[in-house]
């Protein structure tokens, strides 16, 4: 089936969120109807992001919070000191029900991510889904239903091939040559060798020289022989290698918990789709907990917290489920992750699945339970959700936070998740995000391509092959504006295509009205 999508051209001059500019917010979008998870990943490639059914991307050069797509490598990610700090609290809570209190608030990640703005993980401004988002009539409802019907069959093989997993790889691949990605780290003061002071080495060699002279004494009392190197090897070697060790991701979150445990926490991944009976069964303590979440952690009022709010924003995804045999089990598509804890949910994450990563959309959770950071703690967890995904699933090895706002030292957060990389906003490729920063304090707006003579290699090239629906036909752009006279019809079409690239134009339907 093919995408169908609705252009709704730029909207500015609006109020933003992140600097409360009255009137600084730019950004262009579009109503999708329906979006393969492949037209998906191709967009949001391109800076693009969904919030429902509402596709938008940042004018970047123009608007008041330049808002760069990030995404992080799951399979050479570390937790830094304070990730691990909020799976430890974590645990300790699950195993033993200890609440800690006021013990990190050295750590900026814990007080940045817990900020009524940033904290949640949401990724994406409410206000970008406040423009005229015009539904369609019933009439063209069934237009479209009866073109998917006839339309399916004649389309199936451009939808099918319609993203080469070769091209995606270089795409996705370029900006990010190894040698580039290691990033030398100063370290703080006090921590580490420090050659000023010889005694802290010399205590050390003494101790040594002690196991030693002890060993010695017992194997010349008439110990077992070989004591002495039986004895040294366990006790001095195998330590150092484990503590050269660090415990991973996935040692912190499974863990197994004692079995008188005073905690339970079970994760589920439930189908967006009111079909599924697991969705449809929790969909009320769902709904609840984000209207909590939202008259709490954003102050909402309870006039914008109602179920056609929720539905529209977090239950409404237009992209196509789809579970071909080489995919991921779960499927490709939107899903809640769901947090049981003791049979009570407190937690839940959005996501998107697609061809080569893991989207987070959102999160929402119970502000009683604040104290155990949920907000790093379900980023995490989905980082670790990307590693198991990509064991069946090789090409899906990517985790997309979102946005990341320099501009906004309360959305600078996402940065902490390394390595981890900026989307160029004018070339289209991923550039290691130490190479950005020092671009970034300089300027809000930047190009990360450092080569000159770079473009985007998706540009729109040939606007006449892009795909148009009107009145129940699909037709070439070529044919379709033959038919058209307003002048304002071509700058429009053309600026979509620009926005959208060369591939997408041609696989995804735009209609017209």
């Amino acid at each position: 089936m093919a995408s169908v999508v609705e252009y709704k051209g730029l909207k500015e001059g609006y109020h933003c969120g992140y600097c409360d500019s009255e009137e600084g917010k730019a950004s262009c979008g579009m109503w999708a109807h329906s979006l393969t998870v492949q037209d998906y990943q191709a967009l949001i490639d391109r800076g693009w992001r969904r919030s429902g059914k509402y596709v938008y991307k940042p004018v970047m050069n123009q608007t008041c919070c330049p808002q760069y797509t990030i995404r992080c490598r799951p399979l050479q990610f570390q937790p830094s000191k304070s990730h691990k700090k909020v799976l430890k609290k974590m645990l300790k809570f699950l195993s033993k029900g200890e609440i800690s209190k006021g013990s990190y608030e050295d750590e900026p990640m814990d007080s940045t991510v817990e900020d009524p703005v940033a904290g949640d993980f949401a990724l994406i401004n409410k206000l970008d889904i406040q423009c005229d988002l015009t539904s369609l009539s019933d009439d063209i409802k069934e237009s479209l239903e009866s073109e998917k019907k006839k339309g399916n069959s004649a389309r199936r093989e451009d939808s099918s091939d319609s993203l080469q997993p070769q091209h995606v790889e270089e795409k996705l691949g370029s900006g990010e040559p190894s040698h580039l990605v290691k990033v030398q780290s100063v370290p703080k003061p006090g921590i580490g060798a420090d050659l000023s002071k010889p005694p802290c080495r010399k205590a050390k060699e003494i101790r040594k020289e002690r196991k030693r002279l002890k060993l010695m004494q017992q194997s010349s009392a008439g110990g077992p022989p070989g004591l002495q190197v039986q004895g040294e090897s366990p006790s001095l070697n195998p330590p150092k290698a484990k503590c050269n060790q660090p415990k991973s991701l996935e040692d912190f979150i499974f863990e197994p918990l004692p079995e008188d445990a005073p905690h339970k926490l079970e994760v589920r991944l439930v189908p967006v789709s009111f079909e599924d009976p697991e969705f449809k069964s929790s969909f009320s303590q769902s709904f609840s907990l984000y209207v909590k979440y939202q008259m709490t952690i954003h102050q909402d009022p309870p006039d914008e917290c109602g179920k056609t709010e929720f539905t529209r924003f977090l239950c409404s995804s237009p992209l196509e489920a789809e579970n071909p045999p080489d995919g991921p089990g779960c499927g490709y598509g939107s899903f809640h992750q769901q947090y049981w804890l003791d049979g009570k949910l407190i937690a839940v994450g959005v996501i998107d699945v697609l061809p080569y990563c893991v989207s987070s959309v959102y999160l929402y959770y119970d502000p009683d339970y604040s104290f155990l950071s949920l907000g790093v703690y379900s980023a995490l967890r989905e980082i670790a959700f990307t590693k198991q995904l990509h064991e069946k699933t090789s090409q899906l090895s990517y985790y997309y936070m979102g946005f990341y706002i320099h501009s906004c030292p309360k959305m600078r957060y996402k940065g902490q998740y390394r390595p981890s990389d900026l989307l160029c906003p004018e070339t289209y490729v991923w550039v290691p995000i130490e190479q950005c920063l020092p671009s970034l304090e300089n300027s809000k707006y930047c190009r990360f391509n450092q080569d000159p003579e770079a473009v985007d290699e998706d540009r729109s090239k040939d606007p006449d092959r892009l795909q148009v629906f009107h009145k129940k036909a699909i037709m070439p752009y070529s044919v379709y504006k033959k038919q058209q006279k307003a002048p304002s019809e071509d700058v429009a079409v053309l600026q979509y295509a620009s926005l959208v690239g060369q591939s997408c134009s041609e696989r995804m339907l735009l209609y017209r009205n």
